[in-house]
């Protein structure tokens, strides 16, 4: 019989944090990082079967879900989550090394976390992982920038029409750009959908995202750098700008958890070829004044992940790359049954 999911809350020293929890807390703990413009309402089969043997908790971050809602520094990347992560454990008491999964942005939040607080890890699973050099404007698997203004991340990159539709709470599909429309479309490989009752709640939990420069998508500034807009300080899409954001210190950690890394065969997020990148949008024409790939090619994003896992391999450390095929952003829900198999397979071990 699968465990019942408790909604609770809990002041630590930073926030108050809402979570979603199952299981026997004697277990070893397993902490669920979700991703952007979503909430831990995304986790709702993963906490139902991981949490027969151990310790589930999917808190929601700052700017999402019922967590409180505080104001997103992001001259300091991820910190301000991982941060807040790290009160979320001291505030509950938990003393073991934890397994921390991740999604999308989630994953670059727990990977920011091992830079911070290695010991304190059992194992990392990155799910669709951000990639470790952020989101926009590098050109190599090096993470090497575009331009030094880092023109074409940062906040000014969310579709204005997307934001808003969150913005006024939009449940419809009127439009191509709509939250409803946007997880079928990206989130979700079509013709793939969850039934009525999940989509509901799943669009319930895009549209808790905070909008606004401190939150969703975040501020910007005008470059004269093509696309013509460059990272400001403080929201969401400017901590994964790669003006603030580098995890390659990832590699040098003393102690290294074994890694399982998961993505969808057919992400259009996260990918070598994101329909999220300005590069790879100019390189189809979407966006007027595209420079050129010698200028501002797609940014490589899953091939930036594996050149940094197989140093964090060759520095001693382990990973496994595993390709969900026919599926998307969300290989935990399109294909739920094979990553959970994968995934308490890994946790086993």
């Amino acid at each position: 019989m699968l465990n019942s999911i408790e909604k609770k809350s809990i002041k630590t020293n930073r926030l108050n944090v809402s979570y979603l929890t199952a299981g026997n807390f004697q277990n070893p703990a397993v902490i669920l990082v979700h991703g952007n413009v979503s909430s831990n309402l995304f986790w709702d089969e993963t906490i139902r079967v991981l949490s027969k043997d151990f310790w589930v908790l999917a808190p929601d971050l700052r700017g999402y879900g019922e967590t409180e809602e505080l104001p997103i520094n992001a001259t300091i990347g991820l910190q301000d989550w991982s941060e807040d992560l790290h009160s979320f454990i001291s505030a509950l008491n938990i003393t073991q090394p934890v397994h921390l999964a991740g999604w999308s942005m989630g994953s670059g939040i727990i990977m920011q976390y091992a830079i911070d607080y290695p010991n304190q890890i059992a194992s990392l699973i990155l799910i669709s992982p951000l990639s470790p050099f952020g989101f926009g404007c590098t050109k190599d698997i090096y993470g090497t920038p575009n331009y030094p203004d880092f023109a074409g991340s940062g906040g000014g990159t969310a579709n204005p029409q997307f934001v808003e539709l969150i913005k006024n709470k939009d449940r419809s599909g009127d439009s191509p750009n709509s939250p409803l429309n946007v997880m079928n479309q990206f989130y979700f490989k079509p013709p793939f959908r969850v039934d009525n009752n999940r989509e509901v709640i799943f669009i319930d939990s895009m549209l808790s995202t905070r909008i606004g420069e401190s939150f969703y998508p975040g501020s910007f500034v005008p470059s004269e750098n093509w696309p013509g807009i460059a990272p400001g300080e403080s929201g969401i899409n400017n901590t994964m700008s790669p003006k603030f954001l580098n995890l390659s210190a990832l590699a040098e950690i003393n102690s290294k958890p074994p890694i399982l890394w998961v993505r969808g065969a057919n992400d259009l997020i996260v990918s070598d070829q994101s329909f999220f990148d300005f590069g790879y949008l100019g390189k189809l024409g979407y966006v007027e004044g595209w420079p050129g790939e010698e200028i501002y090619p797609p940014q490589p994003m899953v091939s930036q992940t594996r050149y940094l896992l197989e140093k964090y391999q060759t520095n001693g450390g382990a990973f496994e790359e595993f390709i969900v095929e026919d599926a998307g952003h969300s290989p935990h829900v399109e294909k739920a049954e094979v990553f959970l198999d994968k995934v308490q397979e890994f946790l086993r071990r």
